[in-house]
């Protein structure tokens, strides 16, 4: 029997609960999910009833020649802390169109358990619109992320063992061993160690304290795993071989004179590649009403990517009529890298894209003091403030402005809550209509595919329109001018300034024929436009700071850090973990969300 949303989000029932109501009524098994959009037995993996990995490499061999379904990226304006919903409208926004009898897929990120644990949750959606079964979803699902992270530290691995060895042995012996004398700087080893957890004590370390057979004394780091460039080459990646030769490009240091030190340097990529096998199949779960939902690769594009993979669009686009794609925070951040990243490595045009929007994140903008997750919610969202959210919408409408400089037709989604009033949703509807953007109001985290039906035809008609696509940037054009077109045209800055050490690497990739025309994956808060994340609405005035540059060879990316952002986010005073718990009688988590 159907779950019905009067019978548990009207009750306050807690995701993990609705989550648990779905396993035990109405879950499909994964082999009627698959079959349903015509996978056949051997191209399905089954991880238990419900999570499958899908061998890419054959529905794409057997379906190559298919024409590709209508492709749909959601993204939303600068979110609060507490996030806007854009997981949950991606799973909403499935089910509606699955109400309207149509063929429809979605691809949404693995979560990190830096957030699961922490303040933001596992990304899973909530309410009546979320990716099943929750638990597994939430706690490694197939084991991606630590495949990931066994790859990564196994290059920083090798990078120690290797300064460890050329210290204590001279060229003959290491001659003798088949080594070659790599001569790493420490002080310019790039690479740290990954984790996944929000771990700021990890920021910073001294690794190798002891004797000369405990490692290489140097300072060191490590970063949130999906930070890691890994995380970023298996979002990006076409395929195993593809997969392989990037991993083989990875600059991890470099030499005393300046040269870059890679994996394939090192001897180590081929077995970073082993661990990274499995992890190349994306996931298959289903929405709580039963549609596909692949997941595969990472969040967090304020530090990384974070768009979900290639691969799992490409197959979607070839079993569905339209496929629903999601990207990382705000359209400033991981819709700027969906345009000009994914969309550039995998030659796919997009149709639509979906703007999420709730009046509590425009009252913000507007005004209204800043909420803290795990405090309560400030009086000033309780009542209603249609002036806030005019104002508000001035942050809104950059993002719709940002879209549309990309050549797709934007959707905006009013995340519908209780707290909403007629006259706070008509403002938007109104800045909305004056843009010339399509927007609707979407009930999905209260009612499911039920409540989106309105936000589901307005994605079908804009899938009508001929996109006229183009990238913000070209590739010959300098990095540093690309630089300054991203912060200008995206950001709404009047330029940029440069730590002196950044500007130097910045100039020292240009001049290297390998790195002059990759791509630019920029590090930025996601809680502004800006480079600081008090500073909401449109900032005017203002200039991006870098102050540092990295290189992911490997992904092709060189990547800007902007502010004082930082690759290891840290835990907060009062983490989700403080809610989750085992009932020891059934084994089954609860407190997730």
């Amino acid at each position: 029997m159907a779950l019905k949303w009067q019978d548990l989000t009207a009750k306050g029932a807690k995701d993990y609960e609705i989550a648990e109501a779905a396993e035990a009524s109405q879950l499909r098994k994964i082999k009627d999910v698959a079959a349903g959009i015509g996978l056949t037995d051997d191209e399905v993996l089954p991880y238990g009833h419900y999570i499958a990995k899908i061998d890419y490499a054959k529905v794409l061999s057997r379906l190559g020649n298919k024409p590709d379904g209508k492709y749909i990226d959601v993204t939303a304006i600068t979110p609060t802390p507490l996030g806007e919903g854009k997981s949950t409208t991606t799973m909403g926004l499935v089910q509606g169109m699955g109400h309207l009898g149509l063929n429809v897929t979605a691809a949404i990120r693995q979560p990190s358990g830096g957030p699961t644990m922490n303040i933001k949750g596992s990304a899973a959606g909530g309410g009546m619109s979320q990716c099943v079964p929750l638990t597994p979803f939430s706690l490694g699902l197939t084991g991606d992320i630590n495949a990931i992270m066994n790859s990564h530290n196994l290059a920083m691995v090798a990078v120690n063992s290797r300064m460890q060895h050329e210290r204590n042995y001279d060229d003959a012996t290491l001659a003798k061993r088949g080594l070659k004398r790599l001569d790493i700087d420490p002080t310019r080893v790039e690479f740290g160690f990954i984790l996944d957890f929000a771990a700021q004590c990890l920021r910073k370390i001294i690794i190798g304290l002891g004797g000369k057979q405990d490692g290489y004394l140097m300072e060191s780091k490590f970063g949130i795993a999906v930070s890691s460039e890994i995380m970023a080459i298996l979002a990006v990646a076409a395929d195993l071989k593809d997969l392989r030769a990037r991993l083989g490009r990875i600059v991890v240091a470099y030499d005393k004179k300046g040269n870059p030190v890679t994996t394939s340097d090192l001897d180590v990529a081929g077995a970073m590649t082993a661990w990274m096998v499995e992890a190349m199949n994306p996931n298959l779960m289903q929405t709580l009403e039963g549609q596909p939902c692949f997941v595969h690769a990472g969040p967090f594009a304020n530090i990384a990517i974070g768009q979900s993979s290639i691969v799992a669009d490409r197959l979607a686009l070839k079993l569905s009529d339209y496929h629903v794609t999601e990207s990382g925070f705000a359209a400033d951040i991981g819709f700027e890298k969906f345009w000009n990243l994914k969309c550039r490595f995998s030659g796919l045009i997009p149709n639509a894209a979906v703007i999420v929007a709730t009046v509590r994140a425009l009252k913000c903008h507007g005004g209204a003091p800043i909420p803290a997750p795990g405090k309560p919610l400030p009086e000033e969202y309780k009542v209603p403030n249609v002036g806030q959210v005019e104002k508000g919408c001035e942050n809104l409408l950059h993002h719709v402005n940002v879209v549309k400089k990309s050549g797709i037709s934007p959707v905006v989604c009013i995340n519908s809550f209780v707290t909403d009033t007629a006259d706070e949703i008509k403002a938007i509807r109104d800045a909305c209509v004056a843009a010339g953007a399509r927007v609707a109001v979407s009930d999905h985290w209260l009612k499911g595919g039920e409540g989106a039906i309105e936000l589901a035809n307005a994605v079908k008609d804009a899938c009508e329109d001929v996109p006229k696509f183009k990238f913000l940037y070209d590739l010959d054009q300098p990095l540093k001018d690309r630089v300054e077109i991203i912060a200008k045209e995206v950001y709404g800055a009047d330029g940029v300034d440069y730590n002196p050490d950044a500007l130097k690497k910045l100039e020292g990739f240009q001049k290297d024929p390998a790195t002059a025309k990759l791509g630019l994956c920029m590090v930025k808060t996601h809680l502004s436009l800006s480079d600081n994340p008090t500073i909401k609405g449109v900032p005017k005035g203002w200039k991006l700071f870098v102050r540092d540059v990295l290189i992911y060879a490997g992904a092709g990316f060189v990547v800007p850090v902007a502010g004082a952002i930082t690759l290891m986010p840290g835990t907060a005073s009062d983490p989700a973990y403080r809610r989750v718990d085992v009932d020891t009688e059934t084994g089954k988590v609860k407190g997730l969300f």
